[in-house]
């Protein structure tokens, strides 16, 4: 085997993360569904998971979770490298990994499910995945199995009022991302990289391709919906940016606009990592775990008791997503890596541009930190 399997479907949130990093960096690879007999018999029994993506890789190993499947594909094939070298551009990186993929994915997956316009798409095309040949009666009775589990997490009623206040979101969003590409093709200059990855399972998996998202996206939106055809394939320069090197903006420069996108997000997506991160530590410090100690060792996607956390004058009641902490803390942990002069670089760069609640995301609240091996969240 001389090629990267990728496991998934393109109604699949996370997927879209993977495709289009495996397509930017050149990677040979190809794609199979879950319905695939491998996928069941080899695959799931190694990762120890059903979620998708997963990718089976040359030497035999299976990685599941896109933030860990594409710090394995850097490793391996460096080319095109998905994260910058400075520390500024590549904190505002991990910060997009977690806003722009985790922040996201709440906005992405009510607008899936609110409109009633998307229910019939997407409906057939879950069953799709797993029923590829199927008629379209199996293709219904299948994907409304899926449907059903994803409706099942808690939706609220789908009102006129609440749909619209998703729209204007978006469309606040849209115009951010508007205002960026009339001057860059990718968030940090000439150069694709995983914070431009993390925005694909939003803007294609599903608010791309869903029918009121996709309308939404045309109407409002004709760069991001280039952006999306050409985040799909190969090529590097685009056409409207033919003569732009592929380079990241230089001396480690965030541009204004792609900032603005960050802060967004920040300000819509951000309180529930901050309250997530002192929940955790809070919660760590009544247990005091060993390090080594498995958290909730038969769950992958676990969530803490609910903690009182105190921010900023007001108590909130959290339940932290253990895998929303680890990946907070994903910027800090490249931070203390940095030497003074660039932990100081950052900080000055943080403090002049970024919402406070980046600077509090950056800012380390306690000792005890995550690792994730084996699909699960381990104590370091």
């Amino acid at each position: 085997m001389s090629e990267v399997i990728l496991y998934g479907s393109y109604a699949s949130y996370y997927t879209a993360k993977v495709r289009s990093a495996l397509r930017k960096k050149a990677i040979p690879f190809s794609e199979r569904l879950p319905s695939d007999p491998r996928f069941r018999a080899e695959v799931r029994p190694a990762s120890g998971s059903h979620r998708i993506p997963q990718v089976l890789l040359p030497d035999g190993r299976v990685i599941q979770d896109s933030v860990e499947i594409l710090d394995e594909l850097e490793r391996l094939y460096p080319q095109v490298p998905a994260f910058p070298s400075t520390p500024c551009q590549r904190i505002f990186t991990h910060l997009m990994e977690l806003l722009g993929s985790e922040g996201l994915v709440r906005l992405a997956w009510m607008h899936r499910w609110m409109f009633e316009e998307n229910l019939q798409f997407v409906t057939m095309d879950f069953g799709r995945s797993f029923r590829p040949q199927g008629t379209d009666a199996d293709l219904l009775h299948y994907g409304e199995l899926i449907a059903q589990r994803m409706m099942s997490y808690g939706l609220p009623e789908s009102t006129a009022a609440l749909r619209a206040d998703l729209d204007a979101q978006y469309i606040r969003f849209l115009e951010l991302f508007e205002a960026h590409l009339q001057e860059h093709p990718y968030l940090l200059g000439g150069h694709p990289g995983a914070a431009d990855f993390a925005l694909m399972g939003a803007l294609h998996a599903h608010m791309g391709r869903d029918p009121a998202g996709l309308r939404v996206m045309q109407n409002h939106a004709p760069r991001t919906f280039r952006w999306v055809e050409h985040m799909l394939v190969p090529d590097l320069q685009a056409p409207e940016f033919f003569d732009r090197p592929v380079t990241w903006c230089e001396n480690d420069q965030v541009p204004d606009s792609a900032m603005a996108i960050l802060n967004f997000l920040a300000v819509e997506f951000g309180l529930p990592f901050v309250l997530g991160q002192m929940a955790f530590q809070q919660a760590m410090a009544q247990q005091q775990p060993a390090p080594g100690t498995v958290l909730f060792a038969d769950e992958d996607q676990p969530t803490l008791a609910p903690q009182s956390v105190e921010f900023e004058g007001t108590k909130h009641s959290v339940k932290a997503s253990l895998y929303g902490v680890w990946l907070t803390q994903r910027s800090r942990k490249y931070l203390a890596l940095c030497d003074a002069e660039e932990r100081e670089r950052v900080r000055q760069w943080a403090e002049k541009h970024a919402h406070a609640w980046l600077v509090h995301l950056l800012q380390a609240p306690g000792p005890y930190s995550l690792a994730r091996i084996d699909n699960r969240l381990v104590i370091e």
